[in-house]
């Protein structure tokens, strides 16, 4: 089909934007308190607002074995009393001031964050910096926020065939890592946390040696830095806190699979996992082309899975290929095809494997990497409109072993990945041994030929 050339015209307007915008870059300014906590602010004074972060260097995966979901667990009880506050004043002060508030926990970090105008970050430090070391913990709050846990867990996963089946494939996957934990915790041993469990979590890991503070928006960096200082500066280092040490992955010398089975599953689809190299401080280059292999397989209507199962052979009603590379320890690549109807599991997943090999064999289409390449950057341009955005890209990265200069190099390692770097990436990835291949299905074994 000929190119129209109202469309020509676009890409030719658009491309010629990129390098006056590739010229931006994030007003980015560090600093390090004598107590160990890192200091990062992000300049953006076209509103007169800012988010204010905490990243504690603590997640799911830095858990006591047996104590699973502390991590989350003890993300709620922050929000309890404190020596200055009443439990679940804090966020009442947030909003108070016009501000929004919440929490989240991963594998790597906990955080937490408000929304406010500029002129109310010496509160918000005042009492983040008040309940980072002054929690005030109760059997009560213990027994009451236990049960509140324990219903997300029902909500979100035990009411969720998918999020079950991903639970078991994940814990399938990692052999020996925490990462095969879910980070809400399993609910026997949620239903087992302790007043103990969280104090010592907290005790242990809640301290600013382990802290990134992120301030994003309209801030000066040097009345941040004086800020920080009053406010988190007095707080003690934990002098215990060691390096992050975590059980690693024994050699994986067997595919795994399995099926999931329930009569609440609506779609059958067929996921598989792969274990895979997370991106490394100074050394990113493998995680850049795993991130292009993800788009190059299910980044839109032209990419490989989408053009080949849906469109070409229709065997398939949706396909994916997923990758997150930010992560502290090993990541998975992910790729998913829920077949059309009348195809199988089986054929579902023989047509995924057999596209997958045929890309690997012709090898990367160069216009679609020239394409891939600028839509990313042009996302991670437009992305700088968005505080709370780019706090959240720093914290994400720094709590995973990644430093200030590898966020801001990160664009120019993407432009830098060839086609070869790609397949190599590929091959590497795509080995069966290092691999979890999950049915999810409402069928009954009989009916599936098992």
């Amino acid at each position: 089909m000929p190119r129209l050339p109202f469309l020509s015209t676009l890409a030719v307007c658009a491309m010629a934007l990129v390098p006056r915008l590739a010229a931006a870059s994030d007003q980015v300014t560090t600093y390090k308190l004598d107590n160990g906590m890192d200091v990062v602010v992000i300049e953006d004074h076209r509103s007169s607002a800012l988010v204010h972060m905490l990243w504690y260097r603590a997640g799911s995966a830095d858990e006591p074995r047996g104590t699973s979901g502390v991590a989350h667990f003890l993300e709620h009880l922050l929000f309890k009393a404190t020596d200055k506050l009443e439990a679940g004043e804090f966020s009442k002060v947030v909003a108070a001031n016009g501000g929004s508030d919440n929490a989240f926990t991963s594998f790597d970090y906990t955080g937490y964050f408000q929304r406010v105008a500029a002129d109310r970050l010496p509160l918000m430090m005042e009492m983040e910096s008040d309940r980072m070391r002054n929690i005030r913990l109760t059997e009560e709050n213990i027994a009451t926020e236990r049960e509140v846990i324990i219903e997300e867990r029902n909500t979100r996963v035990e009411n969720d065939p998918g999020s079950l089946f991903r639970e078991q494939r994940r814990a399938a996957l990692y052999l020996n890592h925490p990462y095969g934990t879910p980070i809400i915790g399993w609910r026997h041993e949620m239903e087992q946390l302790s007043l103990e469990d969280a104090l010592a979590f907290y005790q242990k890991y809640y301290a600013p040696n382990n802290t990134i503070l992120i301030v994003a928006g309209d801030v000066e960096p040097q009345e941040v830095l004086e800020l920080a200082n009053q406010y988190y500066g007095p707080l003690p280092a934990n002098p215990e806190l060691g390096e992050r040490a975590r059980p690693s992955e024994p050699r994986h010398m067997a595919e795994r699979r399995m099926t999931f089975r329930d009569p609440r599953v609506a779609q059958p689809y067929v996921m598989r996992s792969y274990l895979a190299p997370e991106r490394d401080s100074g050394d990113q280059e493998k995680a850049a082309a795993l991130t292009i292999l993800a788009e190059l397989l299910a980044g839109g209507q032209t990419s490989v899975l989408t053009r080949k199962l849906q469109f070409e052979t229709q065997q398939a009603v949706y396909s994916s290929a997923f990758y997150s590379g930010v992560s502290l320890d090993d990541s998975t690549f992910g790729l998913i095809i829920v077949p059309a109807a009348g195809v199988s599991l089986e054929e579902g997943e023989a047509a995924l494997d057999a596209a997958v090999s045929e890309f690997l064999q012709e090898g990367v289409d160069e216009e679609q990497l020239a394409r891939i390449k600028f839509q990313m950057k042009a996302q991670q341009i437009y992305s700088r409109d968005d505080a709370n955005g780019l706090a959240r890209r720093y914290g994400v990265a720094l709590t995973s072993g990644l430093t200030v200069e590898d966020v801001q190099a990160w664009p120019d390692v993407l432009q830098a990945v060839t086609a070869e770097d790609v397949i190599a990436a590929a091959h590497e990835v795509f080995n069966l041994k290092n691999s979890v291949t999950g049915y999810l299905t409402g069928q009954a074994a009989q009916e599936i030929g098992q």
